[in-house]
């Protein structure tokens, strides 16, 4: 059981919990998950460690409420307990003094970029970062990754916060400045990272992306997370959730994502009407 020590409201459909984890606390790396399961009946949740405190054993969680399972995890409140959270997974992010990094990160995979900005920060790497979200009210993390950064860079699509654009206008910006960037991080929806990817690609820019929204069990045993790397099938949960973005194969990822958009919309309708 890990109880919910702090529960806030980022957004409409966005929510940052902090919960008791200790053991993981303690273990967790940039880059890594856990998987919640909200009560004995419920599906196995991933969700990427936005931020964690080891001294006080706790997790940061930031999820948005896209579905049956993560909109019923929005209705636990401070005090109530998570039936069983498991981790850290996946492989952490390797971190060295790459020497400049540019972190791009959009929507709610802003979360899942902090302890990587962070890290990257941390190993004394020069690193720009550049986030956006369709509107102010759904941008995050602002003073923490500015801390995090030399250079923070803010974009809204419509323009109700920093610069007016898509994160790729930015980064574009930035890479024409004719600096040497060493390499370059996105975490965000899959039609982002495909863009930062193919911005990149022609600059030889090496592009690390995060696929952690595609992964279902996170034990390697489903296949849902099936992708194709460099011409090779790639279990997202086991094999990353980081890979090449150059070499990832985006039309097929984007047909696995919507695998299970019918069946996702029903058990949104159900527990909306008060079913499970």
């Amino acid at each position: 059981m890990a109880k919910i020590l702090k529960k806030e409201r980022l957004s409409d459909q966005v929510v940052k919990i902090i919960v008791d984890a200790p053991l993981i606390a303690k273990k967790r790396k940039a880059g890594q998950f856990i998987v919640l399961i909200i009560d004995e009946t419920g599906e196995r949740i991933p969700l990427t460690i936005a931020d964690a405190d080891p001294g006080a054993g706790t997790l940061t969680i930031i999820f948005q409420e896209v579905g049956k399972s993560t909109m019923h995890l929005g209705t636990l409140e401070e005090g109530d307990e998570i039936a069983h959270v498991v981790g850290p997974l996946g492989r952490p992010t390797h971190i060295e003094n790459f020497g400049t990094a540019v972190c791009v990160g959009g929507g709610v995979g802003i979360a899942a970029l902090y302890p990587i900005t962070q890290a990257l920060h941390e190993a004394g790497n020069r690193v720009t970062s550049v986030i956006g979200a369709r509107s102010k009210n759904l941008l995050m993390l602002q003073d923490e990754m500015e801390a995090a950064s030399d250079e923070l860079l803010i974009c809204t699509d419509d323009g109700s916060c920093g610069l007016k654009g898509f994160v790729t206008s930015v980064l574009s910006e930035v890479i024409e400045r004719g600096e040497k960037i060493d390499i370059i991080v996105a975490v965000g929806p899959v039609p982002m990272m495909r863009a930062v990817a193919e911005l990149t690609r022609p600059h030889g820019i090496r592009t690390v992306v995060s696929l952690n929204s595609i992964m279902v069990d996170a034990t390697g045993m489903c296949g849902a997370c099936r992708c194709e790397v460099g011409g090779e099938t790639r279990f997202v949960c086991v094999e990353g959730p980081e890979f090449d973005g150059h070499e990832v194969d985006f039309d097929e990822l984007a047909k696995r994502q919507k695998a299970y958009l019918e069946a996702e919309k029903k058990a949104v309708a159900r527990f909306s009407g008060g079913g499970r």
